[in-house]
């Protein structure tokens, strides 16, 4: 099964007898209360318009832990992750469909999530909400009670040493844009740089100026120039776990597996025994 599905295809799949959940995931890391303006708002921008039957999930509430040593979106409580997956209508035999406002990372959160804990079919909307051309509704739906009940472990989960290891047996790809990686700027975590022998793996290349995926040969090319090749286990990480879910849904697309590391930069740059690399070189 694909990993994404078209808006075309998602607006013929919603007449068909089994319709699939909807799950609107709209969130944007932000320096904003820096700025001194108001963060954004994705419940609030949920309400102004989404799509038919669309559930609001919040991203910092329901797909993440409270920030600590495990980084800023440590993996959620399991309990909480359920009941907010049931509170939306998922069960484990429907369909599910996640999007957000077309940067795809939060939804590939989603997405992630959902295959970690077992669920068996789940995609995001190709492009987000840009791509859509239906209709919007304001209403706020109130879908029966879904029986979904995660149970983790379904694909590949790194932590902070596996993570180490794998950029030396394996290819770990740092999803984060080239100058966080090189170090040059380090705007949200404590300590500046990369893993020692990560490659740089910016997210953004992911996707064409629409916001689309780049198709499965393109990036099956993309991927092999950064030296991934057949069989060769491959981990991502990013700042916080949430591009980095986006680069594993990229994979998939390309049918490559590969095993997110959660915690991520802002897990192991706040760690000050863990090694610190600089510059374009891996090590």
């Amino acid at each position: 099964m694909n990993a994404i599905i078209s808006a075309s295809d998602l607006a013929h799949a919603l007449t068909s007898p089994t319709p699939p959940v909807l799950l609107d995931i709209r969130w944007q890391l932000t320096a904003a209360k820096a700025a001194g303006e108001p963060p954004f708002d994705g419940r609030a921008a949920y309400e102004a318009g989404h799509l038919p039957g669309a559930v609001y999930v919040d991203l910092d509430r329901e797909l993440a832990s409270a920030p600590g040593t495990g980084g800023r979106h440590p993996l959620p409580d399991l309990a909480r992750f359920g009941a907010a997956m049931r509170r939306a209508g998922v069960s484990s035999r429907t369909p599910v469909v996640v999007y957000d406002g077309g940067q795809g990372w939060a939804a590939a959160r989603a997405w992630w999530l959902l295959r970690w804990t077992g669920h068996p079919d789940v995609r995001v909307l190709d492009g987000g909400l840009p791509a859509w051309e239906g209709p919007l509704e304001t209403a706020v739906p109130a879908p029966a009670e879904g029986d979904f009940a995660p149970e983790p472990g379904a694909v590949g989960l790194l932590d902070a040493d596996a993570a180490a290891e794998l950029a030396r047996s394996g290819v770990l790809l740092d999803a984060r844009a080239g100058e966080r990686y090189r170090g040059e700027v380090e705007p949200i975590d404590p300590v500046a740089g990369h893993i020692p022998g990560a490659v740089s793996a910016p997210t953004t290349e992911n996707v064409g100026a629409d916001g689309r995926f780049l198709s499965a040969e393109e990036l099956r090319e993309r991927f092999k120039g950064l030296g991934v090749s057949e069989g060769s286990p491959v981990g991502v990480y990013c700042g916080s776990g949430v591009s980095a879910a986006h680069q594993v849904l990229a994979l998939a697309v390309a049918g490559i597996a590969a095993e997110l590391y959660v915690g991520s930069w802002s897990e192991w740059s706040a760690d000050p025994d863990r090694p610190v690399a600089v510059g374009p070189d891996p090590q």
